[in-house]
């Protein structure tokens, strides 16, 4: 059984793109979810990583950025790695994640894809 991994965003190009990209590999098995809350609601199904962007921008959302999930999935799910995907370039805001126990963060460019990949096959190399 492939490993399961959560992708958060609102955006729904880049959800199609990562689920297309990732449910096609034999050793994960993908969830995605426009809106933290939905996230949230399936935390029992127990992830074995998180994917996160930062801002969200969904319609009747309690929560607005990666951050505030990121609070309440730690609440829930303390010890599952959570990788943040995100175009946000502020150091600041790095900082807030990384206090909160996020150690990989990975910048939406033109190679992310890539960098995902990569990124994932080491969280799970290591794990």
């Amino acid at each position: 059984m492939g490993k399961l991994i959560y992708f958060v965003d609102d955006d729904k190009m880049i959800l199609n793109l990562l689920e297309y990209t990732f449910s096609s590999r034999d050793k994960y098995k993908v969830m995605s979810f426009r809106k933290g809350e939905d996230c949230i609601a399936v935390l029992d199904r127990n992830p074995d990583l998180i994917v996160l962007d930062h801002s969200f921008l969904v319609d009747n959302s309690k929560y607005s950025t990666g951050i505030e999930i990121l609070e309440d999935i730690r609440e829930l799910k303390s010890e599952t790695p959570v990788i943040v995907l995100t175009g946000e370039q502020k150091e600041e805001i790095r900082q807030e994640y990384v206090k909160r126990g996020v150690k990989m963060f990975i910048r939406k460019d033109s190679f992310f894809i890539d960098s995902l990949i990569e990124t994932i096959d080491k969280v799970f190399q290591t794990a």
